[in-house]
This record gives C-alpha cells, sequence and structure tokens, in this order.
C-alpha cells in the first residue's frame, strides 16, 4: 500500500479504501506511536452515516494498543484540539472527511498540544500499521458532555463579546456544528437562525455550507449577518446583510487590525496561502502588518506561525487559526473574532481589505509536472507579473492531484484581469495540452 496520508490525514470511500480494518490499524499503530504509558486517545467525529462504524473500529483499535478510548461523540474538529489541551489528552483522532461528500470519511490525528501530528508520526504509523497489539488491554469509554466542554471554551474565549439585538444566520452544512455553533451565539445573545441542522448520515455538505455558500446568501432576508460552516467545522465564510460573500481574506484583514490594536497579534505578523489576493497584501502592507506566505494547506499556515511565534493565519478558503484560542482552524471560532472585530460595526462596513477582482482557469494539460520545464510560459509568467509590478499579480501552479495547471490573476479592474488570465492560460494549453 502506497502513502495513506495526505494533506489533512487519511481519507477516502468508506466501506472501500477508508475501511474498519483499517481504522482498527490505525487506532492501534497510532496509540503505539504515544510516549505514555496508557495513552488516552479522544475520538470525535461528524455527521457522516460510516462516522460510527470507524469511531468504533478506531476505539478498537486503541484499546487493543493498551489505550484508553473516551468517545467524544459528534463534535467539530477544533472541538478535539481545545479538549486536547484542555484535559492533557495525549492523542485526539477525528473522523471527518471536511467539506467532502458523504460517501467519504477519513481520521486525522492531533498530538497532547492540540496540533495535528507531524509528518514523522504519520511515517511510524504508516510503518508499524501492521504490527499486532500487545497483550495488555485498554478500555473504551464515553466521554460525557464533550460538546459542552468545547462551549465552555468558546464562552470563556468571548466573554465580551455582547451579540444582543444581533440577528444571525447560520449554515452548518448538516455536519459537526449543527448543535454547537448555534448554542454559542445565543449563549452570547444573538437572535440566532439555523439552516442545514437536520443531519441524517447522508445530506452533510449536500448544497449547504461553505462550499455552497449561495443557499446561505439567498437565506439572508432580515438577518444582519450570515455564517456557513464546513462539515467538520474547520473553516467558515460570511455573508452580509445584502447577500454578499465576505471569504477567509477579508475576515482574516478584519481579525488581523482588530486584534493588533489590542496587543494580541504577537511579532506584528499574519501567515497566509499563495491563493491569498493581493487586496489582502497592500492593505496589510499600508497597516504595518508583516505577511508571511505558505503553500496551500492550514498545516503549512499553522507551521508558519508556530516557526514564528505569531498568532493569526488562515486560507482564503476559510480556514482560520488563532493560536490565542487553539493552534487549528476553527470556523465557530473565527466568525465570533469576526463579529469581535466589528465591534458595533455592520459587516456592510468592513474597510479592513479592498480586493481585487480575481480570475481563476483550471488548464486541463497532458502532464502537470511538465509544466516546470516549460520556459516558454514561465517568460510570459515573468512578462505579465512585471507589468501588474505593485498593482495585481499573477501565479501558475500545477494541480496537486489532478491533470490540471491553475492559471490565477488578480488585476485592478475585471477586463485586463481576464485578459490576463486568457493569456496565460491560452499559452498553457498549446504547450502542455
Amino acid at each position: 500500500m502506497g502513502r495513506l496520508f495526505g494533506t489533512d490525514g487519511v481519507r477516502g470511500v468508506a466501506g472501500q479504501f477508508l475501511t474498519a480494518e483499517l481504522a482498527t490499524a490505525l487506532g492501534r499503530a497510532a496509540t503505539r506511536t504515544s510516549r505514555a504509558d496508557v495513552p488516552q486517545v479522544l475520538i470525535v467525529r461528524d455527521t457522516r452515516e460510516s462516522g460510527e462504524m470507524l469511531e468504533a473500529a478506531l476505539a478498537a483499535g486503541v484499546a487493543s494498543a493498551g489505550g484508553h478510548a473516551l468517545l467524544g461523540g459528534v463534535l467539530p474538529t477544533p472541538g478535539a484540539s481545545v479538549l486536547a489541551l484542555r484535559f492533557g489528552f495525549d492523542l485526539a483522532a477525528v473522523v471527518s472527511a471536511s467539506h467532502n461528500p458523504y460517501a467519504d470519511n477519513g481520521i486525522k490525528f492531533f498530538g497532547p498540544a492540540g496540533t495535528k501530528i507531524d509528518d514523522e508520526q504519520e511515517a511510524e504509523i504508516e510503518r508499524i500499521l501492521d504490527e499486532r497489539g500487545g497483550e495488555r488491554m485498554g478500555r473504551v469509554r464515553e466521554l460525557h458532555g464533550a460538546g459542552g466542554d468545547y462551549l465552555r471554551e468558546l464562552e470563556t474565549r468571548f466573554a465580551g463579546l455582547d451579540l444582543s439585538g444581533r440577528r444571525v444566520l447560520l449554515d452548518c452544512a448538516n455536519g459537526a456544528t449543527y448543535r454547537v455553533a448555534p448554542e454559542i451565539f445565543r449563549r452570547l445573545g444573538a437572535d440566532v437562525g439555523a439552516i442545514a441542522v437536520e443531519p441524517d448520515g447522508r445530506n452533510i455538505n449536500h448544497g449547504c455550507g461553505s462550499t455552497h455558500i449561495a443557499e446561505l446568501a439567498a437565506g439572508m432576508d432580515g438577518y444582519d449577518v450570515g455564517f456557513a460552516f464546513d462539515g467538520d467545522g474547520d473553516r467558515v465564510l460570511a455573508v452580509d446583510r445584502n447577500g454578499v460573500v465576505v471569504d477567509g481574506d477579508e475576515l482574516m484583514a478584519l481579525a488581523a487590525l482588530h486584534l493588533r490594536a489590542r496587543d494580541r497579534l504577537p511579532g506584528g505578523g499574519v501567515a497566509v496561502t499563495v491563493m491569498t489576493n493581493f487586496g489582502f497584501h497592500r492593505a496589510m502592507r499600508e497597516q504595518g502588518v508583516e505577511v508571511a506566505t505558505t503553500p496551500v494547506g492550514d498545516r503549512h499556515v499553522l507551521a508558519e506561525l508556530l516557526e514564528r511565534g505569531w498568532a493569526l493565519g488562515g486560507e482564503q478558503s476559510g480556514h482560520i487559526i488563532d493560536t490565542g484560542f487553539v493552534p487549528a482552524g476553527d470556523g465557530t471560532a473565527a466568525a465570533l473574532l469576526a463579529l469581535e472585530a466589528l465591534g458595533d460595526r455592520d459587516l456592510t462596513e468592513r474597510d479592513a481589505m479592498e480586493k481585487l477582482p480575481q480570475r481563476l482557469v483550471n488548464v486541463r494539460v497532458a502532464d502537470r509536472e511538465a509544466l516546470e520545464g516549460a520556459d516558454d510560459v514561465w517568460r510570459a509568467v515573468e512578462e505579465e507579473s512585471a507589468r501588474l509590478e505593485g498593482r495585481g499579480r499573477v501565479l501558475v501552479r500545477p494541480s496537486g492531484t489532478e491533470p490540471l495547471v491553475r492559471v490565477m490573476v488578480e488585476a485592478p479592474g475585471e477586463d485586463e484581469c481576464k485578459d490576463i488570465a486568457g493569456r496565460l492560460a491560452n499559452l498553457v494549453e498549446t504547450r502542455l495540452g
């Protein structure tokens, strides 16, 4: 079997690739990598119909390696990180495939510091995957009140946030936030409406949530602000009262200036990915906030934050990390942070950054790796970039999983953006298609 762990744990079609047998083996191997004498392993899941099966199999693996499996039930992915820190668990496992369709599922692990395990520990898990358990058996128990514990941590962090009079609409994607997100907004005083809060095991992310933001935007009549989460609750997008979508870049810009004003932006910097809008970079430069850029993926953002000692980072897609609360993307916390940053203002009054028009073209190619040696493409990229110097940018990169080359252009005007993207996409298709 090839490498199991991808950019966000082990993920695939439940029952076909991600079987009960594989989940048991992963639970056993992960527990054996812990240095604790009797590892305490928290297990939480989202609402997919395969979640209970994989949760049970994972717990069996933990117990067969002498660990104690503590079942926290349905809880957002960041809840595992929060509780690992709060209670000192040796390991936490999340059964979820995030924003993927219900037929997929996944398993990802967090260490005692609340961060996802590193590449070395993943490699060790794969190396010992087929080793059997020892003579000592562990236990499997329910962890009652895990959702309440997570809510208390959120309530403590945002104790000063009064949402009285705010009419908030939440789209919980029929996923892991369907109970906790509406509840924390109510506790903080908001008048809450909620959609996609009736999970049936198969409707997670189906026409709802942050990957289908139009559903939330269409329902904003009578509400001041809306937030859409993904299936496991580690990302969020917002919608203002007029139905305009506010992505992760704008939410991070709001948060950065707010946290700096409160002296809670250590190092005075923010970590983002290569996909972050040029308008964010320009706004932060004008405000004297340093920006570090990483490859796509929240784990790269977090690694940059930890290396620099910074607190805030994230992705345009809505993964927003504030290590001052938890070292993981947390959609619910990010939504509350955005409202904290706004204060008495409405989201329509946001002014932390001005987004540049963006055009993304996916070009199907015969071999995405051939892009590296396509000198004429790179010369064209350099020429277009030079013309946009200080006004916008060009990004051309191969897809990590598909036979595609992604051409992204940001420019001050829609027409200029479209023209540049078209020229480059045509060149890529001619050269590599």
